[in-house]
């Protein structure tokens, strides 16, 4: 129920069309461009958009970033030996994919082995089987374990310690990331936290009223999908 009340939440402010308090800033600047035209000069921030990349699912099919184009993407980093942390996180992304269940385009979730030598496509089917993870919105991936560690590092921030990729390197990271729909970086979240994730689902919620003001409300957009 905690994290389903800021969904209720979203339907009311769509439906209504009340004013967006706070919209999810945009995150890990790049370079400020300087900018003259007719003597004036300003100055444009150049923010990092996740490039694509390719990765394996728990289906065993090769599927990119842009394959969820037109969705806003949370990502989690886990691996499925994980004792502690990772069965908490796990079961907190469940909720939120309950959570935005009945208008599943809005969300993917894209949860990244740590451990993708260990994590084939069989132990990630036989992991998403346990926790009945649905995947039309929540991969589960593996692939080169130096790609998903340079990804991690370099294009998603989420860990600041340089490494090679190696069999000595390991990451490990409670994060979740939120990616918007044009793949820019606009929220950090402690995955262990209940109010945190609660806060994050209020967020995509508000990215999603933010980026789609010219549609219709949510409410109807639903309703006129089941005719």
């Amino acid at each position: 129920m905690a994290i389903l009340v800021p969904l209720a939440g979203y339907l009311i402010v769509d439906h209504y069309g009340k004013n967006i308090v706070h919209v999810p800033p945009f995150l890990i600047a790049e370079r400020v461009d300087t900018i003259v035209k007719d003597g004036k000069t300003t100055y444009d921030t150049v923010y990092h958009q996740i490039r694509d990349f390719t990765l394996t699912n728990q289906l065993g099919e090769q599927v990119h970033m842009k394959d969820s184009e037109g969705k806003i993407r949370i990502v989690s980093f886990f691996f499925t030996s994980c004792p502690q942390i990772c069965p908490t996180l796990t079961t907190h992304l469940k909720m939120v994919q309950e959570a935005f269940k009945k208008n599943e385009e809005l969300v993917q979730i894209l949860s990244l082995s740590v451990d993708p030598e260990r994590d084939t496509v069989k132990s990630l089917k036989k992991y998403a089987d346990k926790y009945t993870i649905d995947p039309k919105n929540w991969w589960l991936l593996t692939g080169d374990k130096k790609e998903i560690y340079d990804l991690a590092r370099h294009e998603f921030f989420v860990n600041a310690l340089e490494g090679n990729g190696g069999p000595d390197d390991f990451i490990h990271t409670e994060k979740f990331v939120v990616i918007d729909k044009d793949r820019y970086i606009r929220g950090y979240y402690n995955g262990l936290d209940t109010n945190d994730v609660r806060r994050m689902v209020n967020d995509i919620a508000v990215l999603h009223i933010a980026k789609d003001k010219k549609k219709p409300g949510l409410i109807k957009r639903l309703f006129s999908s089941g005719n």
